[in-house]
């Protein structure tokens, strides 16, 4: 129609007939089998799927630490060869050095900025995480959500195009949790990095995701991807997000099991 105006959000992750296997000849373990997934730039998307299944070894073929045995992985229209600096990994295991404080930890990776660039970097991520007055803290002075918010900054310090979080707030009690999977929203909605993030937490997908990712038990594959299109922030109280979460429930089997 005249006078219209298409946008189209470009492609920034393919992968196409994914497959890995672990071993050789009688011990062999298929872990994932013939994986489509097309991921568009700046989306947030939720890898889910029961503990096991084959999701963190998905992440890792995607940011280059595994090769798979068959099947390709495209980001930017270019074959995935390896790591990339550009793609960033934040782990449930956290990853903070303890030997640095607040201040080194989030500015470990940019060695290459000036000193003021690099201070002027630090400031605005401390900030953002909301770790004002901390800066020269250590880990061991620290809670378990404020580490993790050190490492998130860190993570996005460097500039990343594409952050890789595996259960990042698995190990955090659950308001804790809550109060992440808020801050990591607010983030996302500032920075608009694109996310691959997994979880077992079917609540955590719905809470986060443009798209959740269904994935099976091992070999896994995927069973269906849901669009979750309810605006941020979302009301887990409401008719549409319950339906959602009921009916990835019934894909994998729970429903009315609990």
């Amino acid at each position: 129609m005249a006078g219209m105006v298409q946008t189209t959000v470009r492609s920034k992750l393919s992968l196409t007939g994914l497959n890995m296997t672990f071993g050789h000849g009688n011990e062999v373990v298929d872990v994932l089998e013939n994986i489509d997934l097309e991921v568009r730039e700046g989306e947030f998307i939720c890898l889910l799927g029961p503990s096991g299944c084959g999701k963190s070894t998905l992440l890792n073929i995607v940011g280059g630490f595994l090769k798979p045995s068959s099947g390709e992985v495209v980001i930017d229209g270019e074959p995935v060869r390896g790591p990339d600096p550009r793609r960033i990994f934040v782990f449930q295991e956290r990853g903070v050095f303890p030997w640095l404080t607040v201040e080194g930890n989030i500015g470990f990776g940019l060695f290459r900025l000036s000193r003021q660039e690099k201070a002027r970097r630090i400031a605005h991520y401390v900030e953002l995480v909301g770790l004002q007055g901390f800066e020269r803290a250590y880990p061991h002075e620290l809670s378990g959500g404020m580490k993790q918010r050190v490492e998130v900054a860190r993570a996005l310090a460097v500039n990343p195009d594409m952050l890789f979080l595996d259960e990042p707030f698995g190990a955090l009690d659950s308001i804790t949790r809550l109060e992440m999977r808020r801050e990591l929203l607010r983030i996302w909605r500032a920075e608009r990095k694109t996310i691959l993030f997994v979880t077992h937490d079917i609540e955590e997908s719905v809470q986060l995701a443009d798209r959740v990712v269904v994935m099976s038990t091992r070999p896994a594959r995927i069973r269906n991807i849901m669009e979750i299109n309810i605006p941020h922030p979302r009301d887990i109280s409401s008719r549409r997000y319950l339906d959602l979460r009921d009916s990835i429930f019934e894909q994998i089997g729970l429903a009315h099991k609990i």
